[in-house]
């Protein structure tokens, strides 16, 4: 019997979700271990070779697929623990990284800071190299000014290094150059380019695109290698997947050289399961929400499509790759209640994890937390918590929550837990807002799709505040992510800029940079076992009226694309102007244009029959 095997790091839990052939399943739990989230991951799966009275080594011998979901890399980047790093970009850039766009996300507070950049600024390196506006070398690579950068990175000590040219997303050439002579030089230090990342138009969202991957990538690289050598001394001999933020999956060579690809690789499988269910149950729309033990996520599918964005923030450091639209906030089981200097009761964003953990795990933790509260008020059984694998505390939860916040408020433990529940119910429902309203769609119009070990216990009044008229708990929802990580097909996203009007669109140029992302990507997917007849493509288009700021991504058909059907597509994108923004330039004749052109390439794996299946005997936990 072969097995495959979907396995999510949370948090507080890491969540194992197994799919044998013969279609039978086991849903698994084991705490996560911060310190080394792969300690938690082999432990796993050990604990499932016991509930099946199996040998380890018989039970991974049978294993098939892996399809992991890690939050290293978005613990990197959340906690400021990537690796020591340096920028060497163009003489007179050097701060374009800690400038940004030049904008205030709150303009009107005069205490607001600037995130602290990645690199700090005597790390920050430039060279006098150029390329003009269309893509023509002013001033070829100077080696004597790389090896006087070498001498300081070497002296510094630093670990990965970020390449990012102006305009080199034109011409690639300088790039290249140093980029090449920098690897042969310095064997052991990650070189991060952006003609690799992102080669597209806008210089700070590729630089800091690119200081993110070199920052979080000796992190996601060393967490692999670790991985990939306790597997193999287990002699795993199945394949293991990485889950990306887009909502596909890669290898996890892949994963090391475009770490940024993982910064959302756990959330993003909650999406892909709802539309699953969302599709078995008829629906074309639904909001997924996954509560779990550290943080909230809420995410949107549309016309049976995850709704994806190509400018995600984490944490305000700007990642300009295609990723699922998840808005995450810090609302889950662990997190912790207190009052705030105006005396109000206040939910998180800080979170007990699973050490201590909340009050009543009785590991230590001595803050009130949103499990405590739903413990006090009698929506968790002290005695089957997590199928009665934990036990929880109730009476010393009750007497620390009374001392601690009760006093503080002057309310007992009951009236404190019921104002917990209510304050973290609100801003999950702000949450919901922000990735449905703030996008340009009615909440009430969707289907709620409920996952978390948590949600079910709160999506009732979220969906009351909402006015979202169903939820649909799934059978698999304590462990949603793990589940829709099997649903993941290999995907791989390419984009090239070419900045025209949209009437001046030359179709020879237009179609030649379609082939070339087209033939790269059916080269990347061959080379990852998917045989030709198994690969979807999806072209996409970044448009908007000229004169305006931001652009308006469209997907397109290959019918479209190819047939150079420019009034269809011009069609559609006034409709979807017009749905996000309340109108459109169509009978006014405003001209569009092209930023970039994008393609997905899609290779679709082989997926379990079921996400349910017929649990195990013991094994729901």
């Amino acid at each position: 019997m072969k097995y495959k095997i979907g396995i999510d790091v949370g948090g507080t839990f890491t969540d194992f979700f197994l799919v044998a052939d013969n279609g039978d399943s086991l849903i698994h739990k084991t705490l996560s271990t911060p310190q080394d989230s792969s300690e938690g991951f082999i432990s796993g799966l050990k604990e499932m070779a016991e509930k099946l009275n199996l040998p380890v080594a018989e039970f991974i011998d049978n294993i098939d697929t892996i399809v992991h979901g890690t939050t290293v890399a978005t613990n990197a980047l959340l906690t400021l623990g990537g690796s020591k790093t340096a920028l060497i970009t163009t003489t007179g850039f050097r701060d374009a990284l800690e400038m940004r766009r030049g904008i205030r996300e709150e303009r009107y507070d005069n205490h607001y800071k600037n995130v602290t950049p990645l690199v700090p600024r005597y790390l920050r390196y430039t060279i006098n190299e150029r390329i003009d506006a269309v893509g023509t070398i002013l001033h070829p690579i100077d080696f004597a000014e790389l090896d006087a950068i070498v001498l300081k990175i070497k002296e510094e000590d630093v670990k990965a290094v970020a390449i990012c040219f102006m305009n080199s997303y034109l011409n690639s050439e300088n790039e290249k150059i140093a980029t090449e002579y920098l690897r042969k030089i310095l064997p052991n230090t990650y070189i991060s380019a952006s003609y690799e990342v992102l080669p597209s138009v806008r210089f700070y969202e590729r630089v800091s695109t690119t200081v993110v991957n070199a920052y979080i990538g000796v992190v996601v690289d060393s967490y692999l290698k670790s991985l990939l050598a306790k597997l193999k001394k287990l002699n795993f001999n199945g394949k293991l997947m990485i889950m990306q933020s887009n909502g596909g999956v890669v290898t996890p060579e892949i994963a090391s050289k475009i770490a940024a690809v993982a910064v959302l690789s756990g959330p993003a499988a909650a999406p892909i399961a709802g539309a699953y269910y969302a599709n078995l149950l008829g629906y074309d729309n639904c909001i997924t929400m996954d509560m779990g033990g550290t943080s909230f996520d809420a995410s949107l599918v549309v016309n049976k499509q995850c709704v994806t964005s190509t400018d995600a923030d984490i944490d305000r450091y700007r990642v300009a790759l295609p990723t699922l639209d998840i808005i995450t906030i810090g609302a889950g089981g662990g997190s912790i209640g207190w009052v705030d200097n105006g005396g109000l009761l206040q939910m998180g964003p800080k979170s007990a994890g699973s050490l201590p953990g909340p009050i009543s795990y009785h590991r230590g933790g001595e803050k009130p937390t949103c499990t405590d509260a739903d413990l006090i008020l009698g929506y968790l059984d002290p005695n089957f918590f997590a199928g009665g694998k934990y036990k929880l505390n109730k009476e010393k939860t009750v007497e620390v929550t009374e001392k601690g916040l009760g006093k503080n408020l002057g309310l007992n433990a009951v009236e404190v837990a019921a104002g917990m529940y209510r304050v973290i119910n609100m801003n999950m429902a702000q949450g919901v807002r922000q990735v449905s309203v703030e996008r340009g769609y009615d909440p009430r119009e969707f289907l709620m799709i409920c996952a978390g070990g948590a949600g079910s216990i709160h999506a009732g009044e979220i969906c009351r505040e909402l006015e979202i008229p169903m939820f649909v708990v799934p059978s698999v929802a304590p462990i949603f992510c793990a589940a829709g990580m099997l649903l993941g097909d290999l995907k791989h996203d390419y984009v090239r800029s070419y900045m025209t009007k949209f009437s001046g669109l030359d179709k020879v140029t237009f179609l030649k940079l379609y082939d070339e992302m087209k033939a790269e990507s059916i080269k990347t997917l061959i080379a990852e076992g998917i045989t030709e007849d198994k690969i979807q493509f999806i072209p996409s288009l970044d448009l908007r009226y000229v004169g305006q700021y931001h652009e308006v991504p469209l997907e397109v058909s290959m019918d479209d694309v190819y047939g150079f059907n420019l009034e269809a597509i011009k069609n559609t994108f006034h409709d979807e102007h017009s749905r996000q923004f309340g109108y459109d330039l169509k009978v006014e004749g405003t001209e569009l244009e092209v930023i970039n052109i994008r393609f997905r390439a899609v290779g679709i794996t082989e997926k379990p029959h079921s996400l349910s299946g017929n649990i195990t005997k013991g094994a729901n936990c």
